[in-house]
C-alpha cells in the first residue's frame, strides 16, 4: 500500500483542514461590537464588584468625559453582556459604597446602560435600561443635593425636571420602550443618562460642598 497520499486525497485532507479552521475561527469570534478591552474588563471581574472610574485619576477623569457608544442587539445577546449586568448591579450595592445608580462608563465600560433604583416601584429595585433617552423632560424643575461614585468626598445641588418620559430598548426583542418617571426616580435617571453623554453632576451643580 502507498503510504503517501495521492493529489485527490491531499485536496480532500486541505478542504478538510480549511473546514476546521474556519469552524475554530467562527467559534471565537465575539458577538457585536465588543471592543478586545470591553472583554478583557468585563472577564477580568467575572462575578465581581468592578474598580470605579474617580475624577481624582486623571485618566479615569478623560474617560468619564467620554459619549458612550450604543449597545446593539448582537451586543445584548452575547454572554458578556449578562456579565457586564451583574457586575454593575455587585458594584452599585457594594456595602461599603453604596449608590443609588450606576453607569457602563463608571465602571471602565464605554456603552449606553445605567442601572437605576426605581424608588417609585413596590420594593425598590434596581433595574437596567438599554440605550436610554429623554423623549420629554418637563418644564417644571426641582433642586436638590445629589453625590456621585465618581465624584468622592462632595455633594452638588443640581437642578433636574422633575418628571421625563424614558426610552430604551426591550432586553429581550430590542424593541423600543417608553416610561414615565417622577420625583426622586427622574432625578437618578437624569444623572446617569448625563454619564452616557460625558457629563458630571458637577457641571450643573449651584453649590458644591465636601461630604
Amino acid at each position: 500500500m502507498n503510504s503517501k497520499p495521492n493529489s485527490r486525497s491531499r485536496v480532500i485532507i486541505t478542504l478538510l483542514l480549511t473546514v476546521v479552521f474556519l469552524i475554530g475561527v467562527t467559534s471565537c469570534q465575539k458577538k457585536g461590537t465588543w471592543t478586545v478591552e470591553e472583554q478583557q474588563l468585563i472577564e477580568t471581574y467575572s462575578n465581581q464588584i468592578m474598580p470605579l472610574c474617580v475624577v481624582d485619576e486623571t485618566n479615569d477623569s478623560l474617560f468619564l468625559r467620554k459619549e458612550c457608544q450604543s449597545l446593539s442587539h448582537e451586543d445584548v445577546k452575547d454572554s458578556l453582556f449578562v456579565k457586564l449586568k451583574q457586575q454593575m448591579l455587585l458594584t452599585v450595592n457594594n456595602p461599603e459604597n453604596e449608590g443609588v445608580g450606576i453607569a457602563a462608563p463608571q465602571v471602565g465600560i464605554s456603552r449606553r446602560l445605567v442601572a437605576v433604583q426605581r424608588f417609585d416601584k413596590e420594593g425598590t429595585p434596581f433595574e437596567l435600561y438599554i440605550n436610554p433617552t429623554f423623549v420629554y423632560l418637563s418644564d417644571e424643575k426641582r433642586e436638590g443635593w445629589e453625590g456621585c461614585l465618581s465624584v468622592p468626598g462632595k455633594q452638588g445641588k443640581v437642578e433636574r425636571s422633575s418628571w421625563l418620559v424614558i426610552s430604551y430598548n426591550d432586553e429581550k426583542t430590542f424593541e423600543i420602550h417608553n416610561d414615565t418617571v417622577k420625583g426622586f426616580t427622574a432625578v437618578i435617571f437624569q444623572h446617569e443618562v448625563d454619564h452616557l453623554n460625558g457629563i458630571l453632576y458637577t457641571d450643573r451643580s449651584s453649590e458644591l460642598k465636601i461630604k
